[in-house]
């Protein structure tokens, strides 16, 4: 397995249960000055999620939406604890509200819903008309062309081993920015092979869910999360699942973003696998802020 991947699954997602209902999660020591928002969602699934399969129900109760809020920024040099209100168990949902804590205070509240499988009405959205992800170059391949020619903060991030693989079909990120319609399209998937559990996988399309989204509102203005005049930063999120998946096959993101207003941008996303099925869908609202 990819180091940064396993660091992902046996380290960043193992949380140590150290109370009932209190769990602890901790933050990978990358050089990053807070932490990143994916993983406090996935620690929060994962915790949440925990408390959840200790009811033993008969029919499991697999997470069908996540919402949360980002209180304060994270400090990766500390624990994180995490506290779980067992608010509900009904007869085919359980509900979990999740606080994130350091240094006394809360850095994220979240609430997720569990429901045991049923049948019902189905239909969906087509998937965008995009190349496969065979057909894009490879990050690899990307670095090695244009690593060099970028500014030294963005040098810094794709320099590092990721747990993620991920393929722009826009190549915004290589070539210059420049304003245009807010929408992009993102392949994805675990680095490596991931265990045949479906919390595993549904952790790491959270942690996964956070990289790119509020970069979206950003393009219609012709800039980035790289560029030193904004402050940038993800006030909410929510994920809703709708189909089984797998993290560790390629993923379509497709998102975009309707509305900025206010130093805020609002983005959407929809989650296809390769098959043309929509596995998931996001929302968030991000700060986004011109100091210029």
């Amino acid at each position: 397995m990819n180091p940064a991947l396993e660091t992902l699954i046996n380290t960043t997602l193992k949380l140590e249960k150290i109370e009932h209902l209190i769990f602890r999660g901790i933050s990978p020591q990358n050089g990053w000055q807070r932490v990143f928002g994916g993983q406090v969602i996935g620690q929060a699934l994962v915790a949440a999620r925990h408390t959840v399969k200790a009811m033993q129900f008969e029919n499991d109760r697999l997470t069908h939406s996540l919402h949360g809020y980002f209180l304060r920024a994270g400090d990766p040099s500390v624990p994180i604890v995490y506290e779980v209100d067992p608010v509900r168990d009904g007869k085919s949902f359980s509900t979990r509200r999740v606080v994130a804590i350091q240094h006394g205070k809360a850095i994220f509240s979240m609430i997720a819903s569990f429901q045991k499988h049923e049948h019902g009405l189905t239909h969906q959205i087509d998937m965008p008309d995009v190349p496969l992800p065979d057909t894009l170059p490879s990050e690899a391949e990307l670095k090695a062309k244009y690593l060099d020619k970028l500014p030294k903060n963005m040098q810094i991030y794709w320099s590092r081993e990721r747990p993620i693989e991920m393929r722009h079909v826009e190549s915004r990120y290589i070539s210059a920015n420049a304003s245009k319609k807010p929408a992009q399209n993102v392949w994805f998937r675990a680095s490596s092979k991931l265990p045949d559990d479906v919390d595993i996988h549904q952790a790491v399309l959270a942690f996964a869910s956070d990289f790119s989204l509020l970069d979206t509102s950003l393009i219609a203005h012709g800039t980035s999360i790289f560029d030193p005049k904004m402050q940038v930063a993800s006030l909410d999120h929510a994920i809703w699942f709708h189909r089984p998946f797998k993290a560790d096959d390629w993923l379509l993101y497709s998102q975009d973003s309707p509305s900025s207003s206010g130093a805020r941008g609002f983005n959407r996303g929809s989650i296809f696998n390769l098959n043309g099925e929509l596995v998931a869908s996001t929302a968030q609202e991000g700060l986004i802020r011109d100091h210029s």
